[in-house]
């Protein structure tokens, strides 16, 4: 069986498109036949009702479960109405986690050694583990740092963005120095992008130069239907596949796969 591979979603600020990344791109490779889990690590659970589950049920149940310790990941693991495509979900108790878990020297590693604890045991099962990050760079955000393999950063084009970046850069080089080595980043990608606007395409051109190849070719629009689908808990790929931001996100799916392959036919 290939190894999983664990993929954190993140990006400091808010309302960038990360959630949406995240549950399209999993429904994307899901369609796929790959199998996926999406573990929802922000406490304000937008992946979990995203996907059409509740936000509201047992904390125990969910992915605070896990990191209090109550639970472990194979306990708390559901399956969501799309196949192929399993999820931890959250919900607002985990915004508490910071607090109760203060006086542990290795907390930022509780989130990975629940993940490895439950590939040791059935390694293989998932192809990938997407996390979704909270937007800020907290402790939830540095355990999703510590247990990751490798990040997409959806990056939205307007003013700020590049701005936050750095700030986002700085902080996993320190995780790469102090905390995982492994750590690499998969790729950036442009949200939000409106071809009207003079100011999508310096931003899009200010990435390109700065990140080369990291920026991914696929672009996401801004669209309503992207809007619209997460208050029906599905994908949008799913909501409606012939929308532009559905093309973005199967184009997206594509890309994703085949940069992996040609990484690792270069190595």
């Amino acid at each position: 069986m290939s190894k999983t591979e664990i993929v954190s979603i993140i990006n400091q600020k808010g309302g960038v498109g990360k959630t949406t990344t995240a549950i399209n791109l999993a429904a994307g490779l899901a369609l796929k036949n790959k199998k996926i889990l999406v573990i929802d690590l922000d406490p304000q659970a937008n992946a979990t009702t995203g996907l059409g589950l509740p936000n509201f049920e047992n904390s125990d149940k969910t992915i605070y479960g896990a990191l209090n310790g109550t639970k472990n990941i194979l306990e708390i693991i559901k399956n969501t109405q799309f196949p192929n495509l399993d999820l931890v979900s959250s919900n607002v108790d985990l915004s508490g986690i910071e607090v109760e878990t203060a006086g542990d020297s290795k907390r930022a590693f509780i989130l990975k050694d629940q993940i490895m604890a439950y590939l040791k045991d059935f390694r293989g099962k998932y192809e990938y583990i997407f996390i979704d990050c909270p937007p800020s760079l907290s402790l939830l955000t540095v355990m999703a740092l510590v247990a990751s393999n490798s990040l997409v950063v959806p990056l939205q084009t307007e003013f700020f963005a590049l701005e936050g970046l750095t700030q986002l850069m700085k902080t996993i080089d320190r995780i790469k120095i102090n905390l995982n080595s492994e750590l690499k980043i998969k790729g950036i990608l442009l949200t939000m992008y409106d071809k009207r606007n003079k100011l999508s395409g310096q931003v899009e051109k200010e990435a390109r130069d700065y990140f080369k190849e990291k920026v991914y070719s696929t672009i996401i629009p801004r669209n309503v239907r992207l809007s619209e689908a997460p208050s029906h808990g599905v994908p949008v790929l799913i909501y409606d596949k012939l929308c532009l931001g559905s093309k973005s996100y199967f184009n997206f799916t594509e890309e994703f796969l085949n940069k992996k392959e040609t990484y690792e036919s270069a190595a």
